[in-house]
């Protein structure tokens, strides 16, 4: 009868579990009359003098911490008793792939180690459903539930020899909820985080910290549970990779801020938006998003007076004409040419100033909206990346664990 599970070692492949145990067995020659011995029907004797058979487990890998029991309840027909209570350390293969939503099934095998089954005839005490059912003395309370108890007897013949062998199949599967809230949900948290950095402006520094934050929380959080997690030199849980995806979701995600970020800011290394990036990105970019193109700011066009200009240089107006600081028609003093040519040079490069400035707003305008676009496009294939993804190891995760109640 299984008592508890005290340790499942995924790393060693070892199983430590409490059992009772009841073994039954009658001796011929260890029978005699109650009538003759006082009514005596039962005694208790010391287990060094009588013949106890050589029943062991097969896949003992270690002795246990069993407390020693030296006696067994000796009937008046023989029948010997010796129940015991021992710790059992097995060897079992465990299957952590579906970690922490992982059923595992663990083999005991008693047999005799000398003697075959001529000699010793194993057989069940109780019906087999009894015994798979039977979970009345489990401790129920630890990180492992019991599932079920299945047996079989066989009769393996190793050579010439036949061997009798009782298989009990351990069946149990691991609670999740303390994985559940301290692995899987702290790292689900971070990136919701890692969604929502998205909706801060392309255009802003803020963006990028936000994410290097969050990767480097992240990278912490990994340290911390890496004690958590079952390590096996087969194989690795399904649940590491969920963190390794994680991890490379959020540096795609920084990579692609600081992408959409040197984009916004390089309007001053570069010239407009090429024509075919306007049609693509930003009227087709905008149908898909359903969302309305915002024009960009259009360059304001001065009117060419240069010719009228240098016509006023080489024929000034006669009605400029000053005296004293005071101008009238006619009079003496006639502004300077040079002055004239001086000041219209001062409003022509005044003017090329302004034009440079309004191309700059232009050009500005025109990366910052493709940077939005391009930004709104990104974030809707990240986010169906992580949708399907958290789908489909909630799936997974759903039919490992209820695939052996179902």
């Amino acid at each position: 009868m299984l008592y508890a599970i005290l340790n499942v070692d995924e790393k060693n492949q070892v199983l430590t579990a409490y059992i009772w145990y009841r073994q039954r067995w009658t001796d011929e020659f260890l029978q005699w009359d109650p009538v003759q011995y006082d009514g005596i029907e039962q005694i208790s004797i010391p287990t060094n003098n009588i013949w106890v058979p050589d029943i062991m487990i097969s896949e003992f890998v270690d002795v246990g911490k069993s407390p020693d029991i030296g006696y067994v309840y000796l009937s008046y027909n023989g029948t010997v008793m010796n129940y015991k209570p021992l710790q059992v350390v097995s060897a079992c293969s465990l299957d952590i792939y579906s970690f922490p939503f992982d059923v595992q099934n663990c083999t005991l095998t008693f047999t005799s180690w000398l003697h075959t089954s001529n000699d010793i005839n194993l057989t069940l005490w109780r019906t087999t459903e009894e015994i798979k059912e039977d979970k009345s003395i489990f401790l129920n309370f630890g990180e492992w539930e019991l599932i079920s108890v299945p047996n079989e007897l066989l009769h393996p013949l190793y050579g010439e020899n036949r061997f009798s062998e009782l298989k009990i199949y351990v069946v149990i599967r691991r609670r999740p909820l303390f994985y559940v809230v301290n692995l899987i949900m702290p790292s689900a948290f971070l990136m919701v985080m890692d969604i929502a950095g998205f909706y801060l402006p392309p255009d802003s520094g803020e963006r990028v910290s936000f994410k290097i934050t969050l990767l480097l929380g992240y990278s912490v959080f990994l340290i911390v549970v890496q004690d958590t997690l079952p390590a096996t030199p087969i194989g690795t849980p399904l649940i590491a990779v969920y963190f390794v995806v994680c991890m490379a979701l959020l540096v795609i995600s920084l990579m692609e801020t600081i992408f959409i970020v040197r984009l916004v800011h390089k309007q001053d290394v570069q010239s407009h938006v090429p024509p075919w990036l306007k049609k693509w990105l930003l009227s087709r970019g905008s149908v898909i998003l359903c969302r309305k193109q915002i024009p960009y700011p259009r360059s304001v066009t001065f009117p060419n007076d240069g010719a009228q200009n240098a016509a006023d240089n080489e024929n000034p107006s006669p009605f400029f004409r000053c005296e004293e600081k005071v101008c009238e028609h006619g009079g003496e003093g006639q502004m300077p040419t040079s002055t004239i040519r001086r000041v219209l040079r001062e409003i022509s490069g005044l003017r090329r100033h302004l034009e440079k400035q309004e191309e700059e707003k232009q050009v500005t305008g025109e990366w910052l909206q493709v940077g939005h676009v391009l930004d709104s496009l990104l974030f809707r294939l990240y986010l169906l990346v992580i949708v399907m993804y958290t789908l489909t190891l909630g799936i997974l995760w759903s039919i490992w664990s209820y695939s052996e109640t179902l």
